[in-house]
Protein backbone atom coordinates (compact mmCIF):
# COMPACT_ATOMS: atom_id res chain seq x y z
CA UNK A 1 0.00 0.00 0.00
CA UNK A 2 2.82 2.37 0.86
CA UNK A 3 4.54 1.55 -2.43
CA UNK A 4 1.29 2.21 -4.31
CA UNK A 5 0.91 5.49 -2.47
CA UNK A 6 4.46 6.44 -3.48
CA UNK A 7 3.72 5.56 -7.12
CA UNK A 8 0.53 7.59 -7.00
CA UNK A 9 2.49 10.53 -5.64
CA UNK A 10 5.10 10.20 -8.34
CA UNK A 11 2.39 10.04 -11.00
CA UNK A 12 0.81 13.15 -9.57
CA UNK A 13 4.12 14.98 -9.68
CA UNK A 14 4.66 13.82 -13.27
CA UNK A 15 1.20 15.02 -14.21
CA UNK A 16 1.85 18.40 -12.61
CA UNK A 17 5.16 18.62 -14.47
CA UNK A 18 3.41 17.85 -17.77
CA UNK A 19 0.75 20.48 -17.06
CA UNK A 20 3.46 23.00 -16.24
CA UNK A 21 5.23 22.27 -19.54
CA UNK A 22 1.95 22.61 -21.46
CA UNK A 23 1.20 25.92 -19.71
CA UNK A 24 4.68 27.24 -20.42
CA UNK A 25 4.37 26.29 -24.11
CA UNK A 26 0.96 27.94 -24.28
CA UNK A 27 2.27 31.13 -22.68
CA UNK A 28 5.26 31.07 -25.02
CA UNK A 29 2.93 30.75 -28.03
CA UNK A 30 0.80 33.67 -26.80
CA UNK A 31 3.96 35.69 -26.26
CA UNK A 32 5.11 34.95 -29.82
CA UNK A 33 1.73 35.97 -31.24
CA UNK A 34 1.88 39.26 -29.35
CA UNK A 35 5.46 39.81 -30.49
CA UNK A 36 4.46 39.20 -34.11
CA UNK A 37 1.60 41.68 -33.74
CA UNK A 38 4.04 44.28 -32.43
CA UNK A 39 6.50 43.49 -35.22
CA UNK A 40 3.79 44.02 -37.84
CA UNK A 41 3.30 47.61 -36.70
CA UNK A 42 7.06 48.20 -36.51
CA UNK A 43 7.75 46.72 -39.95
CA UNK A 44 4.81 48.64 -41.43
CA UNK A 45 6.27 51.88 -40.09
CA UNK A 46 9.72 50.98 -41.38
CA UNK A 47 8.22 50.14 -44.79
CA UNK A 48 6.47 53.51 -44.97
CA UNK A 49 9.66 55.33 -43.98
CA UNK A 50 11.67 53.35 -46.56
CA UNK A 51 9.29 54.21 -49.41
CA UNK A 52 9.13 57.89 -48.44
CA UNK A 53 12.90 58.23 -48.08
CA UNK A 54 13.63 56.30 -51.28
CA UNK A 55 11.26 58.31 -53.45
CA UNK A 56 12.15 61.58 -51.75
CA UNK A 57 15.84 60.92 -52.33
CA UNK A 58 15.17 60.67 -56.07
CA UNK A 59 13.16 63.89 -55.86
CA UNK A 60 15.95 65.78 -54.11
CA UNK A 61 18.38 64.67 -56.79
CA UNK A 62 16.42 66.89 -59.16
CA UNK A 63 15.32 69.63 -56.76
CA UNK A 64 17.80 71.21 -54.32
CA UNK A 65 16.80 70.93 -50.68
CA UNK A 66 17.36 74.65 -50.16
CA UNK A 67 14.87 75.52 -52.92
CA UNK A 68 12.40 73.05 -51.45
CA UNK A 69 12.60 74.75 -48.05
CA UNK A 70 12.82 78.42 -49.09
CA UNK A 71 10.96 78.88 -52.40
CA UNK A 72 7.73 80.84 -51.95
CA UNK A 73 5.87 79.24 -54.85
CA UNK A 74 4.46 75.75 -55.29
CA UNK A 75 3.81 74.98 -58.96
CA UNK A 76 5.32 71.51 -59.51
CA UNK A 77 2.90 70.67 -62.34
CA UNK A 78 3.59 73.81 -64.40
CA UNK A 79 6.23 74.23 -67.08
CA UNK A 80 7.90 76.84 -64.84
CA UNK A 81 8.02 74.51 -61.86
CA UNK A 82 8.59 75.72 -58.31
CA UNK A 83 8.79 73.45 -55.27
CA UNK A 84 8.43 75.63 -52.18
CA UNK A 85 6.97 73.40 -49.49
CA UNK A 86 6.44 76.46 -47.29
CA UNK A 87 3.34 77.23 -49.37
CA UNK A 88 1.71 73.96 -48.36
CA UNK A 89 2.99 74.31 -44.80
CA UNK A 90 1.30 77.68 -44.47
CA UNK A 91 -2.07 76.17 -45.42
CA UNK A 92 -1.53 73.18 -43.13
CA UNK A 93 -0.55 75.31 -40.13
CA UNK A 94 -3.35 77.84 -40.69
CA UNK A 95 -6.07 75.21 -40.91
CA UNK A 96 -4.64 73.35 -37.92
CA UNK A 97 -4.51 76.56 -35.86
CA UNK A 98 -8.17 77.33 -36.62
CA UNK A 99 -9.18 73.77 -35.74
CA UNK A 100 -7.23 73.76 -32.47
CA UNK A 101 -8.73 77.11 -31.43
CA UNK A 102 -12.06 75.25 -31.43
CA UNK A 103 -11.06 71.76 -30.31
CA UNK A 104 -8.75 72.49 -27.38
CA UNK A 105 -10.95 74.92 -25.37
CA UNK A 106 -14.21 73.09 -26.04
CA UNK A 107 -12.65 69.67 -25.59
CA UNK A 108 -11.13 70.66 -22.26
CA UNK A 109 -14.34 72.24 -20.98
CA UNK A 110 -16.35 69.17 -21.99
CA UNK A 111 -13.81 66.89 -20.31
CA UNK A 112 -13.99 68.87 -17.06
CA UNK A 113 -17.79 68.76 -17.12
CA UNK A 114 -17.98 65.03 -17.83
CA UNK A 115 -15.32 64.18 -15.26
CA UNK A 116 -16.33 66.45 -12.38
CA UNK A 117 -19.92 67.62 -12.79
CA UNK A 118 -21.99 65.29 -14.99
CA UNK A 119 -24.26 62.76 -13.31
CA UNK A 120 -24.33 59.11 -14.27
CA UNK A 121 -27.35 59.38 -16.58
CA UNK A 122 -26.02 62.54 -18.19
CA UNK A 123 -22.66 60.88 -18.76
CA UNK A 124 -24.27 57.82 -20.33
CA UNK A 125 -26.19 60.07 -22.70
CA UNK A 126 -23.63 62.69 -23.66
CA UNK A 127 -20.49 60.61 -24.04
CA UNK A 128 -21.81 58.25 -26.76
CA UNK A 129 -23.23 61.23 -28.64
CA UNK A 130 -19.90 63.02 -28.36
CA UNK A 131 -17.88 60.02 -29.51
CA UNK A 132 -20.30 59.57 -32.41
CA UNK A 133 -18.69 62.66 -33.95
CA UNK A 134 -15.43 60.75 -34.38
CA UNK A 135 -17.25 58.07 -36.37
CA UNK A 136 -18.64 60.39 -39.02
CA UNK A 137 -16.73 60.05 -42.34
CA UNK A 138 -14.53 63.05 -42.98
CA UNK A 139 -15.96 63.51 -46.47
CA UNK A 140 -19.30 64.26 -44.80
CA UNK A 141 -17.61 66.89 -42.67
CA UNK A 142 -16.09 68.36 -45.83
CA UNK A 143 -19.42 68.85 -47.56
CA UNK A 144 -20.93 70.09 -44.29
CA UNK A 145 -18.25 72.79 -44.25
CA UNK A 146 -18.73 73.63 -47.92
CA UNK A 147 -22.53 73.65 -48.11
CA UNK A 148 -23.55 74.78 -44.62
CA UNK A 149 -20.75 76.52 -42.69
CA UNK A 150 -19.40 78.54 -45.63
CA UNK A 151 -22.81 80.09 -46.54
CA UNK A 152 -23.31 81.02 -42.88
CA UNK A 153 -19.89 82.65 -42.72
CA UNK A 154 -20.56 84.52 -45.96
CA UNK A 155 -23.54 86.20 -44.30
CA UNK A 156 -21.27 87.36 -41.47
CA UNK A 157 -18.16 88.06 -43.58
CA UNK A 158 -19.13 89.64 -46.92
CA UNK A 159 -16.82 88.74 -49.76
CA UNK A 160 -15.71 85.46 -48.22
CA UNK A 161 -14.73 83.06 -51.04
CA UNK A 162 -16.67 79.85 -51.51
CA UNK A 163 -13.49 77.91 -50.72
CA UNK A 164 -11.66 79.08 -47.63
CA UNK A 165 -9.57 77.73 -44.78
CA UNK A 166 -11.81 79.17 -42.05
CA UNK A 167 -14.85 76.99 -42.66
CA UNK A 168 -12.70 73.89 -43.13
CA UNK A 169 -10.78 74.64 -39.95
CA UNK A 170 -13.94 75.20 -37.90
CA UNK A 171 -15.39 71.86 -38.97
CA UNK A 172 -12.04 70.17 -38.35
CA UNK A 173 -12.15 71.55 -34.82
CA UNK A 174 -15.62 70.05 -34.29
CA UNK A 175 -14.34 66.71 -35.57
CA UNK A 176 -11.31 66.75 -33.23
CA UNK A 177 -13.29 67.60 -30.08
CA UNK A 178 -14.02 63.92 -29.19
CA UNK A 179 -10.31 63.05 -29.33
CA UNK A 180 -9.38 65.86 -26.95
CA UNK A 181 -12.33 65.49 -24.59
CA UNK A 182 -12.23 61.70 -24.30
CA UNK A 183 -8.51 61.42 -23.52
CA UNK A 184 -8.60 64.45 -21.22
CA UNK A 185 -11.54 63.02 -19.31
CA UNK A 186 -9.76 59.68 -18.88
CA UNK A 187 -6.72 61.51 -17.53
CA UNK A 188 -8.87 63.49 -15.06
CA UNK A 189 -10.68 60.38 -13.85
CA UNK A 190 -7.31 58.78 -13.12
CA UNK A 191 -6.60 61.47 -10.51
CA UNK A 192 -7.07 59.92 -7.04
CA UNK A 193 -10.24 60.88 -5.19
CA UNK A 194 -8.15 61.69 -2.11
CA UNK A 195 -6.87 64.85 -3.84
CA UNK A 196 -10.42 66.01 -4.48
CA UNK A 197 -11.45 65.22 -0.90
CA UNK A 198 -8.48 67.16 0.42
CA UNK A 199 -9.51 70.20 -1.63
CA UNK A 200 -13.11 69.89 -0.43
CA UNK A 201 -11.88 69.69 3.17
CA UNK A 202 -10.03 72.98 2.68
CA UNK A 203 -13.27 74.64 1.52
CA UNK A 204 -12.77 74.57 -2.25
CA UNK A 205 -15.79 74.38 -4.51
CA UNK A 206 -16.17 71.71 -7.20
CA UNK A 207 -15.11 74.18 -9.87
CA UNK A 208 -12.09 75.33 -7.88
CA UNK A 209 -11.14 71.72 -7.25
CA UNK A 210 -11.46 70.83 -10.91
CA UNK A 211 -9.40 73.80 -12.13
CA UNK A 212 -6.72 74.04 -9.44
CA UNK A 213 -6.33 70.39 -8.40
CA UNK A 214 -7.64 67.92 -10.97
CA UNK A 215 -6.45 69.64 -14.16
CA UNK A 216 -2.86 70.22 -12.93
CA UNK A 217 -2.69 66.65 -11.63
CA UNK A 218 -3.85 65.29 -14.99
CA UNK A 219 -1.71 67.67 -17.05
CA UNK A 220 0.44 64.97 -18.64
CA UNK A 221 -2.61 63.13 -19.97
CA UNK A 222 -4.27 66.35 -21.09
CA UNK A 223 -1.08 67.37 -22.92
CA UNK A 224 -1.08 63.99 -24.67
CA UNK A 225 -4.69 64.63 -25.76
CA UNK A 226 -3.68 68.01 -27.16
CA UNK A 227 -0.78 66.48 -29.09
CA UNK A 228 -3.10 63.84 -30.52
CA UNK A 229 -5.49 66.60 -31.57
CA UNK A 230 -2.65 68.51 -33.25
CA UNK A 231 -1.48 65.40 -35.11
CA UNK A 232 -5.05 64.70 -36.20
CA UNK A 233 -5.46 68.25 -37.48
CA UNK A 234 -2.16 68.25 -39.37
CA UNK A 235 -2.98 64.93 -41.04
CA UNK A 236 -6.57 65.69 -42.02
CA UNK A 237 -7.25 65.33 -45.74
CA UNK A 238 -10.81 65.21 -47.06
CA UNK A 239 -12.29 68.21 -45.22
CA UNK A 240 -9.55 70.43 -46.61
CA UNK A 241 -9.67 68.85 -50.05
CA UNK A 242 -13.40 69.60 -50.30
CA UNK A 243 -13.77 72.92 -48.50
CA UNK A 244 -10.40 74.72 -48.56
CA UNK A 245 -9.98 74.93 -52.33
CA UNK A 246 -6.67 73.09 -52.96
CA UNK A 247 -5.13 76.31 -54.32
CA UNK A 248 -1.43 76.68 -53.37
CA UNK A 249 -1.37 80.08 -51.72
CA UNK A 250 1.31 81.39 -49.38
CA UNK A 251 -0.86 83.00 -46.73
CA UNK A 252 -1.74 82.74 -43.08
CA UNK A 253 -5.12 84.37 -43.64
CA UNK A 254 -7.88 81.80 -42.98
CA UNK A 255 -10.32 83.82 -45.09
CA UNK A 256 -8.52 82.81 -48.27
CA UNK A 257 -8.40 79.45 -50.07
CA UNK A 258 -5.26 77.38 -49.62
CA UNK A 259 -3.77 73.97 -50.23
CA UNK A 260 -2.37 71.74 -47.50
CA UNK A 261 0.14 68.93 -47.69
CA UNK A 262 -2.51 66.24 -47.50
CA UNK A 263 -4.88 67.83 -49.99
CA UNK A 264 -2.05 68.23 -52.49
CA UNK A 265 -1.16 64.53 -52.12
CA UNK A 266 -4.78 63.65 -52.90
CA UNK A 267 -4.82 66.00 -55.88
CA UNK A 268 -1.70 64.47 -57.45
CA UNK A 269 -2.52 60.87 -56.55
CA UNK A 270 -5.84 61.15 -58.39
CA UNK A 271 -4.20 62.68 -61.46
CA UNK A 272 -2.48 61.04 -64.41
CA UNK A 273 1.15 61.99 -63.82
CA UNK A 274 3.63 59.28 -64.90
CA UNK A 275 5.21 57.34 -62.09
CA UNK A 276 8.81 58.38 -61.51
CA UNK A 277 8.41 61.93 -62.80
CA UNK A 278 9.51 64.84 -60.63
CA UNK A 279 5.92 66.05 -60.31
CA UNK A 280 4.80 62.65 -59.08
CA UNK A 281 7.69 62.37 -56.62
CA UNK A 282 6.62 65.61 -54.96
CA UNK A 283 3.92 63.68 -53.09
CA UNK A 284 6.61 61.59 -51.38
CA UNK A 285 8.65 64.66 -50.44
CA UNK A 286 5.49 66.29 -49.08
CA UNK A 287 4.56 63.07 -47.28
CA UNK A 288 8.02 62.86 -45.70
CA UNK A 289 7.66 66.46 -44.52
CA UNK A 290 4.27 65.66 -43.00
CA UNK A 291 5.67 62.58 -41.27
CA UNK A 292 8.53 64.60 -39.78
CA UNK A 293 6.09 67.20 -38.47
CA UNK A 294 3.97 64.48 -36.87
CA UNK A 295 7.10 62.89 -35.38
CA UNK A 296 8.10 66.21 -33.81
CA UNK A 297 4.67 66.59 -32.22
CA UNK A 298 4.72 63.00 -30.93
CA UNK A 299 8.17 63.50 -29.40
CA UNK A 300 6.91 66.72 -27.83
CA UNK A 301 3.95 64.84 -26.37
CA UNK A 302 6.26 62.14 -24.99
CA UNK A 303 8.45 64.81 -23.38
CA UNK A 304 5.43 66.55 -21.84
CA UNK A 305 4.12 63.27 -20.41
CA UNK A 306 7.50 62.55 -18.86
CA UNK A 307 7.93 66.07 -17.52
CA UNK A 308 4.49 66.54 -15.95
CA UNK A 309 3.66 62.96 -14.98
CA UNK A 310 2.41 62.68 -11.41
CA UNK A 311 3.11 59.56 -9.35
CA UNK A 312 0.54 58.66 -6.69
Amino acid sequence: MAEAAVLTGEQRLAQMARLKVVRQRREKAIEMVLLLAACVSVFTTLGIVYILVKESWAFFQAVPLWDFLTDTQWTPLFSDAHFGIIVLLSGTLTSSAVALCIAIPLGTIIAIYLSEFAGHKTLETLKPLLELLSGVPTIIYGYFALLFITPLLQKVIPGLPGFNVLSAGLVMGIMIIPYVSSLSEDAMRAVPMSLREGAYALGATRFQTAVTVVVPAALSGIAAAYILGISRAVGETMILAVAAGMQPNLTLNPLEPAATITSYIVQVALGDLPHGSTGYQTIFAAGLTLMLITLVFNLLGYWLRRKYREAY
